[in-house]
């Protein structure tokens, strides 16, 4: 089984990605997250902080 490390980075860039819904019971993505393209028309403070 891979283990996935997570990693806090500066938000420099925004990406858009896609994902689907399974979600495992510490609220982690089971599945890993796709890559879709860099959003050069939105800035990093157009999107809402999470976590």
């Amino acid at each position: 089984m891979t283990s996935w490390t997570r990693v806090l980075v500066r938000p420099d860039l925004v990406a858009e990605i896609s994902a689907d819904r399974a979600v495992d019971r510490g609220g982690g993505f089971r599945h890993p997250l796709r890559f879709k393209r860099l959003r050069m028309d939105v800035t990093v403070e157009d999107v809402p902080r999470f976590g």
